[in-house]
């Protein structure tokens, strides 16, 4: 009988000890779900020690993306680079005489492309070149002109209401093709130091065109007897006169015997028309 009451006494002093070791056990895990719970997104994210890489009003936190947004004081991304890519968007800060421009190239029916702007020293560039391919009515450039937009509008202005209307009128037929010599070019004009207005891109040099029943008519000086070509060749280089401020050709000088050359240089409203 003693042996029985030792080993219930035994049992229940076990019993006791497991279950204070329970609840120490419970206590340790209630206090860790606490403490679990009082971590947020925000300590979790923001990183410390807090580092102060500038000051950021609530205006500038508002336009944040990304990362930045998540992490304002950003230790750990301020060496990156920060590119704005909102500014390489074509034409995203073209300025408004240029947006106009494109707006009249298209209302003119010209097939055409932005390049990227050229800067080749000096007087040597356009800010916002466009490329002119053709032009209203299917009539093809070639090569392909590197110009400003308003002597591509220009150009095309005159080609519709001049050079179309006189081969309409001298040869029933339109134009299908302008054979151009040079349009953007860095150099000066031939024996000074003055840059040419190719250097620009605001001058076009014309060859030849070709007719769409297949007449080709050369700019360099007709034949005694050729009256057509003759004529039509007086009445596009007059009416150039219209709409460019400089119109040279074959007469003028040994370097223009055997081209137009069409500029729309300030001339402070005088016209040589030469």
């Amino acid at each position: 009988m003693a042996f029985v009451l030792r080993a219930i006494r035994r049992l229940t002093a076990a019993s006791r000890r497991f279950s204070m070791r329970t609840a120490s056990c419970l206590a340790v895990l209630t206090l860790t779900a606490i403490s679990i719970s009082s971590c947020t997104a925000t300590s979790v994210l923001t990183p410390l020690p807090r580092v102060d890489v500038g000051g950021q009003s609530s205006a500038q936190a508002a336009n944040t993306r990304g990362l930045q947004r998540l992490i304002p004081s950003d230790p750990f991304m301020a060496g990156y680079p920060r590119v704005d890519f909102s500014s390489r968007a074509p034409g995203s800060a073209m300025p408004a005489s240029e947006v106009e421009c494109r707006q009249r190239l298209r209302r003119l029916g010209v097939t055409w492309r932005d390049l990227a702007p050229i800067n080749d020293g000096g007087s040597c560039s356009i800010p916002y070149p466009v490329q002119v391919s053709g032009l209203a009515g299917s009539v093809e450039m070639k090569p392909a002109a590197t110009l400003s937009c308003e002597m591509a509008a220009t150009f095309a202005e005159w080609t519709r209401n001049e050079l179309q209307s006189a081969a309409r009128w001298r040869y029933f037929s339109g134009v299908r093709t302008i054979n151009q010599g040079s349009s953007y070019s860095c150099r000066r004009i031939a024996g000074t130091s003055t840059p040419s207005q190719h250097s620009s891109g605001n001058a076009l040099d014309v060859m030849s065109f070709t007719l769409r029943n297949g007449h080709d008519i050369d700019v360099a000086k007709p034949g005694w007897f050729a009256f057509r070509e003759r004529g039509l060749l007086n009445n596009v280089r007059s009416g150039g006169c219209n709409y460019f401020s400089t119109v040279l050709g074959p007469g003028y000088n040994a370097a223009h015997a055997d081209h137009f050359h069409f500029d729309i240089q300030d001339r402070r409203g005088r016209v040589a028309c030469r």
